[in-house]
């Protein structure tokens, strides 16, 4: 896994400090964005191996960017895992999405915060691994 690029988007300062240790820690090269729409330009620079994405964010929120993703023009990026790490809980998250476009919310997994460094770990090498795998 050393040495995997993962694009961390939040709009909390804190949040975005602390999963960079967390990943950083690990070897992992991390970037930042503090909004959707600086998430899509650090997406075409940077090119990276996983998003951790938050939903809730000023400007463009998490699921503007999920919704983006699926489009064409982002068809390099359909298969990177993407990991939605917010305070909203799951089902709601998913049942707002499914309402707002019709689709399914298909996140590659879910983590709610606040979380343990364990367990978002555990996450980022098991969609890391996975896609290594494809």
């Amino acid at each position: 896994m050393v040495g995997k690029k993962v694009l961390v988007v939040d709009d909390d300062p804190d949040i975005l400090d602390v999963v960079t240790m967390i990943l950083e820690s690990q070897d992992y090269r991390v970037v930042v964005a503090q909004d959707g729409i600086e998430c899509f330009d650090r997406l075409g620079a940077e090119k990276p191996d996983l998003l951790i994405l938050d939903l809730l964010m000023p400007k463009m929120d998490g699921f503007a960017v999920y919704k983006e993703l699926k489009e064409p023009k982002w068809s390099e990026y359909q298969d990177m895992p993407i990991l939605i790490l917010s305070s909203v809980r799951e089902e709601a998250s998913r049942r707002r999405y499914e309402l707002e476009t019709g689709q399914e919310l298909g996140a590659d997994d879910y983590l709610e915060k606040p979380i343990s460094p364990e367990v978002l770990l555990a996450s980022v090498e098991k969609l890391l691994g996975r896609k290594q795998r494809v």
